[in-house]
C-alpha cells in the first residue's frame, strides 16, 4: 500500500508539473505599442534682395578726436550720430529690402554677420546689420514677405575719405 501511495503521489506531482509547464508556455510574451509618424513638407525658400542699403554722404565735421555712429534701422529710421555735430549727413539714406518666399505660416530665421566695407582710397569700415531675427511667412509663394534690413557704421576723425562698399549676405532658414 505504501508503494501504491508513493506511486499515486508521484503521478500527481508529475501531472501538476505538466499542467504548470503547459500553462507557462501558453502565456503570450509579446507586447505592442504604437507611435505616430509625421512629416512636414514645405516649399523651398527663396530670398531676394530688392533694394540696397545706403547710408548717404557723411562729412567728418567735428573738432579733435572723435568717433560717430551713422546708421539706418530696419524700419528705415536714419540716425546721424544723434546730431552730435561730429558728422554731418546728407543724401538719401535708405535701408535694404528683402523678399522671402516659402510656405504660408512658417517661421523663418534670418541671419547675417558683420560686413567689411572697403574704401576706394584705402581703409575699411565695419557695417553691423539690423534685421528681425525671425519672420513669419504670410502666404505661400508669390508675393512672399518683404522686410527691411538696416545697418550702422562707426567713423572717426581719422577715417580715410572715399566711397566705402561691401556686400552682405543674409540667410533665411525654416525654424
Amino acid at each position: 500500500m505504501i508503494k501504491a501511495l508513493r506511486l499515486t503521489s508521484l503521478v500527481a506531482t508529475v501531472a501538476a508539473l505538466a499542467v504548470t509547464a503547459t500553462e507557462a508556455a501558453a502565456a503570450p510574451v509579446t507586447a505592442t505599442s504604437n507611435a505616430t509618424a509625421r512629416a512636414r513638407v514645405v516649399r523651398p525658400l527663396t530670398l531676394t534682395s530688392t533694394q540696397n542699403l545706403d547710408l548717404g554722404i557723411i562729412v567728418l565735421s567735428g573738432a579733435g578726436a572723435y568717433s560717430a555712429t551713422v546708421g539706418v534701422d530696419r524700419a528705415g529710421t536714419f540716425n546721424c550720430d544723434s546730431n552730435s555735430g561730429n558728422v554731418t549727413c546728407s543724401g538719401s539714406p535708405q535701408r535694404a529690402m528683402y523678399n522671402v518666399q516659402g510656405t504660408n505660416g512658417q517661421m523663418v530665421t534670418i541671419a547675417s554677420g558683420p560686413v567689411t566695407l572697403n574704401g576706394s582710397n584705402g581703409g575699411s569700415l565695419t557695417l553691423t546689420p539690423d534685421h528681425a531675427p525671425t519672420v513669419t511667412l504670410t502666404n505661400s509663394g508669390s508675393p512672399g514677405f518683404t522686410f527691411g534690413v538696416g545697418g550702422s557704421i562707426t567713423v572717426a576723425n581719422t577715417t580715410t575719405d572715399g566711397l566705402y562698399t561691401g556686400t552682405f549676405a543674409l540667410t533665411a532658414d525654416y525654424q
